[in-house]
Order: structure tokens, then sequence, then C-alpha cells
């Protein structure tokens, strides 16, 4: 974490960077990089260690609306045994409202209800596409067997022709 000088940043700097990254700033690193000469790669890297942290960080001039799946995740994380105080100033903090964050809880709970529901249809039209694709198989052999008889009967009539001679002919 050295700026450009070789100096070292201090940890109060990059709390702080990491907190114009936040709501409800939501400053991009683009204008970070801009305001304080701080290279992208390093703001990059800040952001992607506090996500691994467990923070919930923006940083791209998104609003709440399109935080990405796992912001959403870890806000929901962060905020499940806060009281409603805390939550309240929790959502200010990050320019929130506590209806979006219920939400993301709703969805973060039904994520693998979803996921019994599309197993039984995945096999539901696995089963059927079996049975049509048995279906097609057995009419390709009667059109095989089919095209096999005529095939024969048409080398029969070629050498009956061969021996006797056509009967059109005379």
């Amino acid at each position: 974490m050295k700026n450009e000088d070789g100096t070292r940043y201090t940890k109060e700097m990059k709390d702080a960077v990491l907190d114009r990254m936040m709501p409800p700033q939501n400053e991009s690193i683009k204008s970070i990089h801009e305001d304080l000469g701080i290279s992208r790669p390093t703001l990059y890297k800040w952001r992607k260690q506090a996500r691994e942290t467990g923070q919930a960080t923006l940083g791209n001039d998104q609003v709440s609306g399109r935080w990405s799946s796992e912001d959403k995740f870890l806000v929901v994380l962060e905020t499940y045994s806060m009281t409603q105080t805390e939550l309240a100033e929790y959502c200010r903090k990050k320019g929130l409202y506590k209806e979006q964050i219920d939400a993301w809880h709703a969805s973060c709970l039904g994520a693998n209800s979803g996921e019994i529901n599309q197993t039984k249809r995945l096999f539901q039209e696995l089963k059927e596409e079996k049975k049509r694709t048995a279906e097609v198989e057995k009419d390709l052999r009667k059109k095989e067997k089919a095209l096999a008889e005529a095939a024969a009967l048409l080398l029969l009539r070629k050498k009956a022709r061969a021996i006797w001679g056509d009967p059109e002919d005379e």
C-alpha cells in the first residue's frame, strides 16, 4: 500500500477512501484516483480486500438498487442481528432503505427453494425429451426399413428387366 512517493498509506487514509466508495457517497474509483492520486490498481485492490473481509462496497457510481448479489448478501449478513435502531443508523450511513434490506433478505432465504422446483422441472423436461427421442428413433427405424424395402424392390425390378427384358418395349 505505497503511494507514488514510495511512502505507505495509513490505515486511516485507506479507511477514508473505502468510506468514499460506500454509500451514500458511492464515489467511483476513477474520481477518487483523480482527486487523491492513488493508483487505480491500488484502489481496486483495497475494494476487493474490503469485500473479502465482508464489507459491502460499491465504488463504481452505483446506486443501491444496482448492487451486486454479493454485496446485497453481505448487507443482509451485516444487518441480520441488528436492532431496529442499529438498522436505521446503518441504512442512513449506507444510503439504503429498510425495505430494500428486507427484500434482499427474503430473496436470500428463497434462493435455494427455486432449485428444488427447477430440478423437478428439468427432470420432467428430460423425461419428455427422452420419450420424444425414442419416438423419433422408432419412426426413423420404420423409415429405414421402408427405404431398404423400396431399394430391394427397385433392384429386383432392374434384375428382372435385365433377365426378361422390358415388358413395356414389346
